[in-house]
């Protein structure tokens, strides 16, 4: 039987249903909100022997058919998970794998599918809610309900589950998950959110996430389902006979200076206490060592909590103080900016390539194709950690922790009109103990203000955890370790600028955390922040005015949309040749901006004088720089653009009387022209005798008639040759040799006289 529920919240109805489709799953949910549908599902199975960890596996798909689209490329067929498809995996999982029992260990499975969308409703944060329903009326022990809600904000207005359009003049991009009385989960990205507006808007989106709840709880007594009842296995005592025995030696241990040193101590003490506890294990009755190591895991968790609650850290700091910081730029020569940034036994090299257009990254999905100009790409390879092991593709975990330093930067890099380049940062991980992600995000700055980027504001970042043995006993901790992390209740990364935050992310081990401590710690991550700042500054106080040297050097221009064809030419001829010429690459777009790129600043501009050149459209009054492209008797004409001539009349061409113009004028000759008319034909009149006059040089070629001129006839004519009236364009049909000069309108020569 179907059954479905459904509540306005925003622009559209978001609706639950279940009944039709997918009955063989353990639970399944059809989410609909606009023309998005998507499918959740879960499956179960029995527990693995000896698994020592709950094992969820979430998965989110996007097909492409659900927004009519064919894949693109060769392949027809969807492939392996893409990094929305990955990222948004992750968001699932995040917020549902605290809502189960202690001890529970049956293999769980939730797989999403988008199987319509809008182009315009996010699939991701219906597939949250999906899988966190399907749960819920599940047979599960789920300790649900969940729900989650996408926020935005435009024009200072906050909106619930934001359009695509929205998103694009949003200055939040922020999901949240809940459940009725506390927050679960935080994924957010902002242009430098003051912390109170940060906070209102988590509040905010908490009461939507209340509604949605609310149409949950309808749908769950519709479906009212049976719960399978989870019994936790009995205590079998070791527990409490580990922490008898050993609590106090290892309460010592877990204080020993130094990551790697504190591990072998911890180590050296398991394998005693193991070889004392279970000194044969094939005797019948013996303990399981795999059981004796999870007990011991849960030993090391009260200890570290213990000690935390007492004041006092694995490493010995308050709970405020960061650990030493270190800041260094311009570690290699080749790159085209390098960082290192290091905060106690957490070491990122950060390095920076620069490039064109061309290597942009194309990313095509449910929503139109687009194109990025920034990626950083996080590598965390088992030695940062002292382990051995094989080297994979990029995990879920360094794609997450990639896209959250990634889009922590994004809010202060420069606009592509004022800086084209395309950005690619690694961070590559070289020792971790703690919030490596926040260590990209600090060496990212670092390496771009050094490689020349013009950012707006420096971005650092933190993550501060939490030990709560109650809801009124619990402290926040300012630059977690690993043990800290991984013991803790939360890992709560804030990263921003002195104005405000551009990241934040919140994963919790606990069902949820009040807006109190929300509140404090967005205070403790704040004056963590700017101290880092300040250490980030010593290193580099702004970026570099040249970007490196052996980065392309790109310029950038605007051409007339008609010109692209003059620019390009017959079969690319004239583009091809500049660029064969120059060295440099070309790239011209359908709105007329050009890009030049060349590892030679004085090709690159070689290259933009042609293409100006090219494009140029001519301008009267402007002086050309001209080359004499044929000669008639009449005048010459003179190349001022490629492939753009004008004519240069005879009585243009100098101040003094030209008899024969191939006396002073060759084919190949360089001059100085000004533009003195574009007729209605579009011809153009040229003038050398004015552009040398406003120039104010001296006219070599007057020289030279005189010079043509001194063996003929230089009497003074006088009379009527020597009136006032103004002098018209002459022809060159002069007879003889005589010299023409021009003083004032009047006319002085001999040798015969030229016609008009």
């Amino acid at each position: 039987m179907k059954i479905r529920v459904e509540k306005q919240i925003g622009r559209h109805t978001l609706s639950f249903e279940t009944g039709q489709l997918a009955k063989q799953a353990a639970g399944s949910v059809l989410v609909q909100y606009g023309d998005t549908v998507v499918l959740s599902a879960v499956a179960t199975g029995p527990p693995r022997p000896g698994l020592d960890f709950f094992p969820l596996m979430c998965d989110y798909r996007e097909r492409f058919a659900a927004a009519g689209k064919f894949p693109g490329g060769f392949l027809k067929r969807e492939g392996r998970p893409t990094t929305k498809e990955t990222l948004s995996s992750r968001l699932i999982d995040r917020p549902i794998r605290p809502l189960w029992p202690d001890g529970f260990k049956d293999e769980v499975q939730i797989q999403n599918f988008v199987m319509s969308s809008d182009m315009q409703n996010d699939g991701d944060v219906l597939a949250m809610n999906g899988a966190a329903t399907a749960c819920h009326i599940s047979s599960l022990p789920f300790l649900g309900p969940l729900a989650s809600v996408r926020i935005g904000k435009v024009d200072g207005e906050l909106i619930p589950f934001p359009s695509a359009d929205d998103l694009e003049e949003s200055e939040l991009d922020m999901i949240v998950s809940g459940n009725r009385d506390a927050v679960a989960m935080i994924e957010g990205f902002a242009q430098e959110m003051p912390e109170d507006e940060m906070m209102e808007a988590i509040q905010y989106a908490h009461s939507v996430i209340q509604q949605v709840i609310e149409l949950q709880e309808e749908f769950y007594q519709k479906v009212n389902p049976t719960k399978t009842p989870y019994e936790a296995p009995e205590d079998d005592g070791l527990l409490q006979r580990l922490t008898d025995a050993y609590y106090d030696e290892f309460k010592a241990a877990k204080q020993t200076p130094g990551k790697q040193d504190r591990a072998d101590a911890v180590r050296a003490l398991r394998d005693r206490a193991m070889s004392e506890v279970i000194p044969d294990p094939n005797a019948e009755g013996a303990i399981c060592p795999t059981r004796f190591k999870t007990v011991w895991h849960d030993l090391e968790e009260k200890i570290v909590c213990d000690l935390i609650v007492a004041g006092t850290r694995p490493d010995g700091r308050d709970r405020t103080s960061l650990r030493p910081l270190h800041c260094e730029t311009d570690l290699l020569p080749k790159v085209h900016g390098s960082a290192l940034f290091q905060r106690g036994e957490t070491q990122a090299l950060v390095t920076i390539t620069l490039g064109t257009a061309r290597d942009e990254q194309r990313v095509d999905g449910l929503q139109e194709e687009f194109s990025k100009k920034f990626m950083l790409d996080y590598n965390f390879p088992s030695f940062s950690v002292g382990e051995c092991r094989p080297i994979r593709g990029p995990g879920r975990r360094e794609i997450g922790h990639g896209m959250l330093a990634e889009r922590s930067i994004a809010p202060v890099l420069p606009d592509a009109d004022e800086f084209p380049y395309t950005i690619r940062v690694i961070s590559d991980i070289l020792e971790s103990n703690g919030s490596s992600s926040m260590a990209s995000v600090c060496g990212a700055t670092l390496a771009l203000m050094a490689s020349g980027v013009p950012i707006s504001n420096p971005v650092a970042g933190i993550s501060v955890g939490l030990v709560k043995q109650s809801e009124d006993n619990w402290c926040l901790l300012t630059d977690i370790l690993g043990d800290e992390d991984h013991f803790g209740d939360m890992d709560f990364k804030i990263a921003g600028t002195q104005n405000g935050i551009t990241g934040i992310q919140l994963d919790l081990k606990v069902t949820g955390v009040s807006f109190d401590i929300i509140r404090a710690t967005l205070k403790q991550s704040r004056e963590a922040r700017i101290e880092i700042l300040r250490k980030m500054l010593t290193a580099i106080s702004r970026p570099r005015k040249e970007i490196s040297a052996n980065a392309p050097r790109l310029l950038r221009t605007k051409i007339a949309p008609d010109k692209i064809g003059a620019l390009i030419g017959p079969g690319g001829k004239n583009i091809r040749g500049i660029q064969e010429r120059t060295g440099a690459v070309i790239e011209v777009d359908d709105d007329g901006t050009v890009l030049i790129a060349s590892g030679n600043a004085e090709a690159a501009q070689e290259a933009m004088r042609s293409v100006e050149a090219c494009t140029a459209t001519v301008q009267i009054g402007k002086i050309y720089d001209g080359i004499v492209s044929s000669i008639k008797d009449f005048g010459a004409f003179v190349e001022i653009l490629p492939g753009r001539d004008g004519l240069c009349h005879i009585s243009e061409l100098s101040s003094g009387f030209i008899s024969s113009i191939d006396k002073v004028v060759q084919v190949g000759d360089s001059m100085k022209v000004l533009v003195i008319d574009v007729d209605e034909h579009d011809r153009v009149k040229l003038s050398r005798r004015k552009a040398i006059e406003e120039l104010g040089i001296e006219d070599e070629m007057a020289a030279a008639v005189e010079a043509d001129a001194e063996g003929g006839d230089r009497g003074d004519r006088g009379g009527e040759d020597s009136d006032d009236r103004p002098r018209r364009p002459q022809r060159n049909r002069g007879r003889g040799g005589g010299d023409r000069s021009r003083s004032g309108s009047g006319r002085s020569g001999g040798g015969g006289r030229s016609r008009d």
